[in-house]
């Protein structure tokens, strides 16, 4: 029987198999950002729990503000209001999450299941 870390561990390696480089490339997104003011460059991976929860509702955005909405409220979740800071703080990350989605979905070979 598997435990709770071990069930998240799970679903980490689905949604990188769904999502590909995309999970990777968000998370590697945030760690450069750093909203959170976490990365103390020795975890690269440190923001893969976030990026687990945006992922799947990326699919509800419509544009880049609603990318900020989306990953401002994860971090609001995550850590605290204080932590995540305010929402202008994801502008640039939301922006760049949204050309990230875009060049992903509009491709057909790259698209999405789900």
């Amino acid at each position: 029987m598997s435990g709770p870390n071990e069930q998240i561990l799970q679903e980490r390696r689905e949604l990188k198999a769904q999502y590909g480089e995309l999970f990777d490339a968000i998370a590697d997104l945030l760690f450069r950002h750093d909203p959170a003011r976490i990365n103390f460059e020795i975890n690269p991976g440190e923001y893969q729990y976030e990026v687990a929860k945006i992922l799947p509702r990326l699919r509800a955005c419509q544009s880049a503000e609603d990318v900020q909405q989306l990953v401002h409220e994860q971090f609001v979740g995550s850590f605290d209001l204080l932590t995540a800071g305010p929402p202008q703080r994801y502008s640039q990350i939301a922006s760049e999450i949204w050309q990230l989605w875009e060049d992903v979905s509009s491709h057909p070979k790259n698209a999405l299941t789900g």
